[in-house]
């Protein structure tokens, strides 16, 4: 089952296209992590999901509604985690969760207070003493608190430091995986995501790039180095070989293809070479192979 369905989906700000006829869906139970450089459209399509932004054209469908008319039942089963967290920051950890206690019928306080102790904050501690990662995380907290069944959630990690980025992003995963709640976030820190979630979605400008599953896209995508005897640093044209390179005495140059395949293509265009190495890649690695350095 579809929880989220993207089709077609463009939006334009002016004359600049952010993201031309973008299409993905997201399964029940599953985390999804949506990465992109700087200006690519991720915080456009949390807006366009979260109906405070409608698309130039093509439509986002949660649970079946298009996000412009979201009824309240379905609204109900969202938790948004957006820039600028808590509105209430005169309150204290305590007041606040007692505060949005009194609008959710399905509350549930555990793993608010879950958080707070992982955060090592006093119950009375005051919102508007505390760093923005913290506030990050009590915004979180009070989100899982509802009982959502489906968490957008725009740089849940922001502002805080590795250790506790990694504390929480193991809890977020296990709480998700337990509870079989589905997630689609965005990061900056795409370490923290590719502990986080099952399957990504790497977005460059005007388009998808890539949509598959964490192990699909580690398992298929590699750099290559290729060592030459001579001066001849261009590589053959082709679409299979992504970003080239010369480094040194070399060339390397990212794919999809194995290292067969990849001596086939030279081999079939008289390209000469010594010999090629491979190398599997870390996730923010294979952003940097897909998207290029700048």
């Amino acid at each position: 089952m579809n929880i989220i369905e993207c089709i077609n989906l463009t939006h334009k700000y002016n004359n600049k296209t952010i993201f031309s006829n973008m299409n993905f869906n997201v399964e029940k139970g599953k985390i999804l992590g949506l990465l992109g450089k700087n200006g690519t459209g991720k915080s456009t399509t949390i807006n366009i999901m979260n109906g405070f932004l409608k698309p130039t054209s093509g439509k986002c469908l949660i649970y079946g509604e298009n996000t412009q008319q979201l009824s309240p039942k379905t609204k109900a089963k969202i938790g948004f985690l957006i820039e600028g967290h808590i509105q209430y920051s005169f309150m204290t950890i305590k007041q606040i969760e007692k505060f949005y206690s009194r609008f959710y019928p399905n509350w549930e306080k555990e793993p608010y207070w879950e958080l707070m102790s992982k955060l090592n904050v006093a119950p009375k501690q005051k919102i508007s003493t505390m760093s923005y990662g913290q506030r990050s995380q009590i915004a979180l907290g009070l989100i899982l608190a509802q009982d959502p069944d489906l968490l957008i959630l725009d740089d849940f990690s922001m502002g805080l430091d590795p250790g506790y980025r990694r504390l929480f992003v193991e809890y977020l995963r296990d709480y998700a995986k337990t509870k079989n709640k589905t997630i689609f976030t965005t990061s900056h820190i795409i370490q923290d995501m590719e502990k986080l979630i099952d399957d990504v979605i790497i977005i460059d400008y005007n388009k998808v790039i890539t949509h598959q599953s964490i192990n699909n896209l580690t398992n298929s995508f590699k750099q290559f180095t290729i060592n030459t005897p001579n001066n001849n640093f261009t590589l053959p044209h082709s679409n299979l070989l992504i970003n080239a390179e010369v480094k040194h005495q070399s060339i390397e140059c990212y794919s999809f293809c194995n290292k067969q395949e990849i001596e086939s293509i030279l081999n079939n265009n008289n390209f000469i070479f010594n010999s090629i190495s491979e190398k599997q890649l870390n996730l923010e690695d294979i952003f940097i192979g897909l998207t290029g350095k700048y």
